[in-house]
């Protein structure tokens, strides 16, 4: 049977004792990114009233509004989203939330659409930032025969034909009540989208709406008619991304999802967002997002080491966020693949990692990063994002890294899996791990020696090293192979992405291997900065200085 496309269509009023800031968060963190992770979602949007004229809103006439596009209305009635709707999926904090709020909810199929040339998929990352205004115009018919027929044919005929001629007019939309919903009383739904400037109200809107045909219909066919008007709010994607001064201490229940957990606090002062992005190849990165509560701010993208996970950034985020320069900034950190076992069946390239990046930024709906910054072979993959996705990168610095695989790399990493898997560590879930001997080799590789002074510094030291020892060591062995063979040197020389290649002093060869990566960038140079005391990870060793450079860097 032919799937039958649909929206779901809800309107939302919060009661007074809800605050705004539970509502937002809810809704933005927790309600939508749910339903967008589920395949046949292919969008959702929230409205927000303009027809108000000043009045408060009420049950009947709702501020808020959300739809969604659904490939399939029958995918409504089966558990992959019924499950959502109770508990323990649904969770607490959801059910106390919706308690305090009146929802209308819809279901409708899809008749049919027209638009004009400059109509935007807002979906699409490209558009983001694009405003929209709705109409809805909602009609119950007269009882009998061909009451649906001269609706239709006045639509087809007239009505939308003259629409298209109103200033910013973008597309309608007409829906009826779903079949999966036999119950509801049959409902006609058109959706007008118009730009945010338009000619609502205007001669041309007039004279759609006055004409005889359209009387005759308003009088012979229509029973009732209601119509609103609403402002696009907010876009939902598959990444929660809400950031505010007042977030809740909350983690998701669901027991088939990886955990998603929001916290009150974090560097920027705006809480902080630990979730998952899901890749096309259904491999689960976990992030953390935290810094400026603007939805649009500018984000920094942090891309790690192998072997370690984003808690290496900890000390140069909360130096960088600390600076008021600073505050405008989003900061997203993630577990690159390999940092598990689950990584794919895919040979793991700097290309794969170089895409993984410019699939987090269209989870989260950036169209351009300000920075991408990474280290090793999150260096290598920083420069390979510049170089493949240059219209996705403003800026860039690439850490401690090699513009193609050294010679001898296989074998030097080879020598270093041979040595894990000798040690046959294993975590306490039983999963096999990179272990103590690679661990304590690797560290002493990475940090100067002046780093084990007994203090802080080493404390730090030692907590990369149990990164590195806890690794799982599947993950390792997949993820180390985009070492083996890359060579990003004559895609470096036609690159016009700002970048800035950086490197610890005591970090072996590649001060001087880096220095020349700068003088081979683009068509004039790159910036070339070392930080001094530091080896193959300045932002650990040198959090302060490290931030210092990146604010100069970005300003």
């Amino acid at each position: 049977m032919a799937p039958t496309p649909g929206i779901l269509y809800v309107t939302m009023q919060p009661k007074s004792e809800l605050p705004d800031s539970q509502f937002h968060d809810w809704y933005n963190n927790e309600h939508g990114p749910t339903r967008l992770r589920i395949p046949f979602f292919t969008n959702g949007f929230r409205y927000r009233a303009s027809d108000l004229e000043g009045a408060e809103p009420t049950e009947t006439k709702p501020e808020w509004m959300a739809v969604y596009d659904i490939t399939d209305m029958a995918e409504l009635t089966r558990d992959t989203y019924l499950r959502l709707r109770d508990q323990p999926v649904k969770s607490q904090r959801e059910a106390d939330t919706m308690a305090k709020i009146k929802v209308d909810r819809k279901l409708y199929d899809f008749i049919e659409s027209r638009e004009s040339k400059e109509f935007k998929v807002l979906e699409k990352v490209e558009n983001e930032g694009e405003g929209n205004v709705v109409v809805a115009v909602f009609l119950d018919l007269h009882e009998g025969a061909g009451m649906k027929e001269e609706l239709d044919r006045w639509y087809r005929e007239e009505h939308i034909g003259l629409l298209s001629k109103v200033p910013g007019w973008l597309r309608t939309r007409r829906f009826v009540t779903s079949s999966i919903d036999p119950k509801a009383p049959v409902e006609y739904l058109a959706l007008h989208e118009y730009a945010p400037e338009n000619g609502l109200g205007g001669p041309e809107f007039v004279a759609a709406t006055t004409t005889p045909w359209n009387k005759e219909i308003m009088t012979k066919v229509v029973k009732d008619k209601r119509r609103r008007v609403y402002d696009l709010y907010y876009t939902f994607g598959p990444a929660p991304r809400h950031l505010a001064p007042s977030l809740a201490e909350w983690h998701s229940s669901d027991e088939k999802q990886s955990l998603t957990k929001t916290f009150p606090t974090g560097a920027g002062g705006n809480g902080a967002i630990e979730s998952f992005v899901t890749m096309k190849d259904g491999v689960e990165l976990p992030y953390r997002l935290e810094g400026s509560s603007d939805p649009d701010a500018p984000m920094i993208v942090l891309v790690n080491s192998i072997l370690v996970d984003y808690g290496i950034w900890d000390g140069f985020v909360t130096s960088l966020l600390s600076s008021p320069a600073n505050k405008n900034y989003r900061i997203l950190r993630y577990m690159s693949r390999g940092r598990s076992s689950s990584c794919g069946t895919q040979k793991i390239t700097v290309d794969v990692l170089a895409s993984d990046v410019i699939a987090l930024l269209d989870a989260f709906r950036v169209k351009k990063a300000a920075a991408v910054i990474g280290v090793s072979l999150g260096g290598c993959t920083t420069l390979n994002v510049a170089l493949k996705y240059p219209e996705r990168v403003g800026s860039f610095i690439s850490c401690d890294t090699s513009s193609k695989s050294p010679a001898g790399n296989s074998k030097a990493w080879g020598e270093r899996i041979a040595l894990a898997e000798k040690e046959d560590a294993s975590a306490a879930s039983g999963e096999k791990i990179v272990g103590e001997e690679l661990a304590e080799i690797t560290v002493r590789r990475w940090f100067v020696k002046e780093s084990y002074d007994g203090g802080a510094v080493e404390k730090t030291c030692s907590e990369v090293k149990e990164m590195v020892k806890t690794n799982s060591l599947e993950g390792f062995k997949k993820s180390v192979v985009a070492l083996f063979e890359y060579d990003l040197k004559r895609e470096m020389n036609a690159s016009k992405v700002k970048g800035m290649f950086l490197v610890g002093s005591g970090d072996g060869v590649l001060p001087g291997t880096m220095k020349e990566m700068a003088g081979a960038y683009g068509s004039s140079g790159a910036e070339y900065t070392v930080i001094e005391g530091a080896g193959h990870l300045p932002m650990v060793e040198k959090p302060e200085k490290f931030a210092e450079v990146v604010t100069k860097f970005l300003s």
